[in-house]
């Protein structure tokens, strides 16, 4: 499931590739609820569509007395997940954000089935930009792990070089991953990054090597930039005090030369990364998959 704002073009990237994978079913939560991606995608093999609108937060918002929409989308897509896993009787809850993709070395179903425990987390990579590459919705062919810990410190320095200290475990995003949630089992909380049980989190859940989760957070500059300010003070970075300091005291060039430095997939950049085991390469042919389901619904979008 996810909680989506975004062109409908992506929304498709993201229901193709995770159907081609055998999703059984996807939930699509529109923060807004007249967004009209949501008349486009109703009705397409298993697909949920749900528009969050007054009557979606009367029954699932949060709020004394009267239940009603969270002001963060943090706080809101934990509630549509929560939904979900209240409802579904499917084996297993996977929440992602619409630019993350799973990446599997073999059949999920397959994984799933051999895995023990309430929550399995799925380690994050991050997509890396290559301007040489044609537009495929979310366009990167490299991904990098989140260095993080004592093992990867020479590496943090050598690729980040004077923005290591501000990167939060080496990841420009989020470094903690995404998880699959065990459904059925009592008392257990669907977080964005983990779960809680009876109240408590869930401390160092197993994570599963034969899934990577890719995240194409950074791999287009332009967007990446627009994005900055919001992420910076209310998004992905508010929990990274020294990446906030140092955004509020930059310039424009500055930011450019972070972005240059960290985010673009340079030959000796990968070939370090790929020396340390901390590369992917991957080409999800993302159109060609939503080609696949265009026609599969019989459905010409235009995207």
């Amino acid at each position: 499931c996810t909680t989506v704002r975004a062109p409908l073009a992506q929304v498709l990237a993201f229901v193709a590739h995770h159907r081609a994978l055998g999703a059984r079913r996807i939930w699509l939560f529109f923060d807004d609820p007249g967004d009209p991606a949501a008349d486009a995608l109703d009705g397409v093999t298993c697909l949920r569509v749900v528009r969050c609108d007054a009557a979606h937060w009367a029954r699932n918002g949060v709020g004394r007395g009267t239940r009603r929409r969270p002001e963060t989308h943090q706080v809101r897509q934990v509630a549509n997940a929560a939904a979900v896993y209240r409802q579904t009787r499917l084996d297993w809850l996977c929440h992602l954000d619409i630019d993350e993709f799973l990446w599997p070395a073999r059949p999920v179903a397959e994984v799933l089935a051999a895995a023990d425990g309430p929550v399995l987390r799925m380690a994050p990579w991050e997509a890396l930009h290559d301007p040489a590459l044609g537009d495929d919705i979310f366009t990167a062919r490299h991904f990098r792990r989140a260095l993080k810990g004592p093992a990867f410190a020479a590496l943090r320095e050598g690729l980040f070089g004077p923005y290591a200290e501000i990167l939060h475990a080496g990841a420009v995003s989020h470094a903690a991953g995404k998880c699959f949630f065990r459904t059925g089992v009592a008392g257990l909380s669907p977080r964005i990054h983990a779960a809680r049980l009876h109240g408590e989190r869930l401390v160092n859940p197993a994570v599963l090597p034969d899934i990577a989760l890719l995240h194409f957070h950074a791999q287009d500059p332009a967007d990446w930039r627009a994005r900055l300010p919001f992420r910076a003070t209310a998004g992905a970075y508010r929990a990274n005090p020294p990446f906030f300091v140092w955004y509020s005291t930059t310039d424009a060039a500055g930011i450019d030369a972070f972005y240059d430095r960290v985010q673009v997939a340079r030959p000796e950049v990968l070939a370090a990364l790929r020396d340390a085991g901390a590369l992917i390469e991957a080409d999800l042919a993302l159109r060609a998959r939503v080609a696949a389901l265009s026609a599969a619904e019989e459905r010409p979008w235009t995207i």
